[in-house]
């Protein structure tokens, strides 16, 4: 089987600090991630879901950011294909009934690619300090909140620039966001004993923030991936291990 991943983005500045930071850390040597880009998840979706013929990976190669990065290569090439996108429930094109579509849709790696999804923004992976409430952090939902600068002013200042975190602030991050989902599913904020799906985390956030006051609890998708990705006693021995 191929080595190779492929990530999916809507950003690519951000977004690849993440992935860089994620291969000098996690990633087995042997392990190939590529990057592409897609601004639009819901335009990805609609021609795919009315579509039965086209596939996620020959689509995103006739986008235009992604014809070098892709040149040379096939579907047969990738392993796995992975999704991250944001909540980002202000933009013009937001449905949350179409975002539960879009979890049922792109649910299998192997196939057509699975979603992972951040809420609000791909920065929430750095929102907090020692003056933030992590576990009680929500932020509106349905307006435009300047939410990347918020996040620059109040997160710690080493976490500003994603490229130069270390391990241990990669441990720290994936304890916390663990933490947060588990508490968003099960009102319990410690480490989770099992995995979670994106359907169950997304209806949690429907259920206690979004349809009650238009809010959405901060919580990453990268470490939400790492622990799917590795499972619940390999991210405890190995990655959580000093914790």
């Amino acid at each position: 089987m191929s080595s190779k991943i492929l990530f999916i983005f809507e950003g690519e500045k951000t977004e690849k600090q993440i992935t860089d930071s994620l291969t000098r850390f996690y990633v087995n040597e042997n392990i190939n991630i590529q990057c592409a880009f897609c601004s639009d998840i819901y335009q990805l979706y609609n021609k795919l879901s009315t579509d039965t013929d086209l596939d996620t990976f020959e689509l995103l190669k006739k986008r235009q950011q992604n014809v070098n990065i892709l040149s040379g290569y096939t579907r047969n090439d990738f392993a796995e294909i992975y999704l991250f996108f944001d909540y980002d429930g202000h933009a013009t094109n937001a449905n949350d009934d179409v975002i539960v579509k879009l979890l049922s849709f792109f649910n299998e790696e192997t196939e057509g690619g699975k979603i992972f999804i951040s809420y609000p923004m791909v920065e929430s992976i750095k929102h907090f300090s020692n003056n933030i409430d992590f576990k009680e952090l929500k932020v509106e939902a349905k307006i435009n909140i300047n939410y990347k600068n918020r996040v620059h002013n109040e997160c710690k200042t080493k976490l500003r620039d994603l490229s130069t975190i270390n391990e241990n602030d990669w441990k720290e991050i994936i304890e916390l966001h663990l933490k947060k989902m588990n508490h968003i599913v099960n009102s319990n904020y410690v480490l989770p004993e099992s995995l979670i799906s994106q359907n169950i985390i997304f209806s949690k956030q429907l259920e206690k923030f979004i349809n009650i006051d238009s809010s959405i609890s901060v919580l990453s998708a990268f470490p939400v991936f790492i622990f799917e990705y590795y499972g619940v006693k390999y991210t405890f021995e190995n990655i959580l291990k000093s914790i």
